[in-house]
């Protein structure tokens, strides 16, 4: 793989929108600032870097970058460092009723995150709107101007599916609601759309990435910065892998991934530099596609990270969340990713008293880290997934103990249980970028949360309503053509 170097892009943000309800409720009048920023080539690739930009703060937003290891059971909580609370330990406010699977429509932990993730949508939608009219554009830049779009709208359509629509196979034709696949731009005054199926929605996300694949060049020509901030061909690939794994569509999944694999230029970080890449945070570990980097003004200062979730600078300085003992446990004593883990003996009150106790917290999002969106790790899992379901374990292992052997742990014999093992062994390796949860309900597992779970409900049987999110109150008002989920 090529190693890029971090460094700033200084972009002047006059293309920006407000969230999804706001602009539906702008007056048509405001959409000429809109049409005359739009068009030049220049405004439109202004508004690209402005989509990306909406879409690096919805992914960091804390309840969506916490949620698939909060409710799988990665992830604890961190007692209070200072103050008359100090070492109590409680569950942070922002993801309180969705820790306990009870989430209100009303006050939904997600309500920002569901209209922000519609305003992305729009952006890109207005964006492709716009391409076709460009004078003095190439045909070339045309096309990656639409590749880029097509691939974001896929890609956050496909992130309100997992939070909002039961998992691909919930029934057997995939015919229970999605969300609202929306491919033209929101003006007032219009009709809104109804929730289309689960298989509507997979089909026209498989198609916007499909079209998008097919318009990607060779080289970014068209966005400053380091190549791994922006979508290219194999990172849509990936995504568009991530996406069949998840329709059960085996053959489609298998041949993409081992596209990349064997075709990208991408390698897996070796075991003797993996802890050492993750703990340089300048720059993604080696075998990422996709980061979405941390903001920086023009002087270079990083606005906000991840670190602001799991970071830790001293006893009395740190984030919300470290790693559940159900996940600490689950490491052989020589795998190398347990030197990832950070412990710390924190102030923790018990009984009225203080007492010091051991938590574990990550080096995957110190100090300057971004957003994690792929990495080649996912897709040698993706290949040993659909390999498994046809029928051909021994590409399956191979690909499970290519894993196992870079982190030092023990190689798999057997082809029994083999996708109890890849579970298993894909939990430790991507513990904290936001896998376990969808995949528990993809494959139709059980959540179960044992030590360090202080919620009332700590375990949830597969099926359950409670496997989505409501549909935030706020946007019903809006579209009242909007079906609410069960239980909700």
């Amino acid at each position: 793989m090529k190693k890029y170097s971090l460094y700033i892009i200084t972009v002047l943000m006059s293309f920006g929108f407000t969230d999804c309800s706001d602009f539906l409720e702008q007056e048509t009048g405001n959409r000429s600032s809109v049409d005359e920023q739009l068009a030049t080539k220049e405004g439109v690739v202004t508004a690209l870097y402005g989509a990306y930009t909406s879409l690096e703060n919805l992914l960091r937003s804390e309840a969506f970058t916490v949620y698939a290891d909060l409710q799988g059971g990665n992830l604890s909580f961190s007692p209070t460092a200072s103050g008359t609370n100090k070492g109590q330990i409680s569950v942070s406010s922002n993801v309180e009723n969705v820790y306990a699977f009870q989430d209100l429509a009303l006050s939904s932990h997600f309500s920002s995150f569901y209209s922000s993730a519609y305003s992305v949508i729009n952006q890109v939608n207005l964006i492709l709107e716009f391409v076709p009219l460009l004078p003095n554009t190439s045909e070339q830049d045309q096309a990656a101007i639409q590749a880029q779009c097509k691939t974001i709208r896929g890609y956050v359509h496909f992130l309100l599916l997992q939070l909002y629509a039961q998992n691909y196979t919930y029934t057997t034709d995939a015919s229970h609601l999605g969300v609202v696949y929306q491919t033209l731009t929101l003006n007032s005054g219009i009709s809104y759309a109804e929730r289309a199926t689960v298989k509507d929605c997979f089909d026209f996300s498989i198609s916007d990435l499909n079209d998008a694949i097919s318009l990607y060049q060779q080289e970014n020509t068209l966005l400053e910065g380091p190549d791994y901030s922006y979508f290219n061909s194999y990172s849509a690939k990936a995504l568009l892998a991530r996406i069949y794994l998840a329709q059960n569509n085996w053959e489609q999944a298998y041949q993409l991934a081992n596209d990349i694999i064997e075709n990208s230029g991408f390698t897996l970080s070796s075991s003797a530099t993996y802890v050492e890449e993750w703990e340089n945070t300048d720059a993604p570990i080696n075998e990422v596609l996709l980061e979405f980097s941390v903001p920086r003004d023009a002087e270079g200062n990083v606005g906000a990270s991840m670190s602001a979730y799991y970071g830790i600078n001293s006893v009395t300085n740190y984030g919300k969340y470290v790693a559940s003992l159900d996940l600490i446990t689950l490491f052989e004593e020589n795998d190398v990713r347990k030197k990832l883990f950070i412990s710390n003996q924190l102030a923790t009150l018990y009984n009225d008293e203080l007492v010091d106790e051991t938590y574990y917290f990550t080096k995957k999002y110190q100090d300057n880290a971004g957003y994690i969106a792929f990495r080649l790790s996912e897709l040698y899992f993706i290949r040993a997934e659909a390999a498994i379901y046809l029928k051909n374990e021994t590409v399956a292992m191979q690909d499970i103990n290519t894993i196992k052997e870079r982190a030092g742990a023990a190689r798999i014999t057997t082809t029994a249980n083999l996708l109890a093992e890849l579970l298993l062994e894909k939990r430790k390796e991507f513990c904290f970028e936001g896998h376990l949860f969808f995949d528990i309900a993809r494959t139709h597992q059980n959540v179960e949360r044992n030590q360090g779970c202080i919620s009332n409900v700590c375990s949830l049987s597969y099926p359950s309503p409670k496997f989505v999110l409501p549909i935030p109150q706020s946007s019903i008002n809006i579209n009242s053509n909007l079906e609410q989920n069960e239980s909700y």
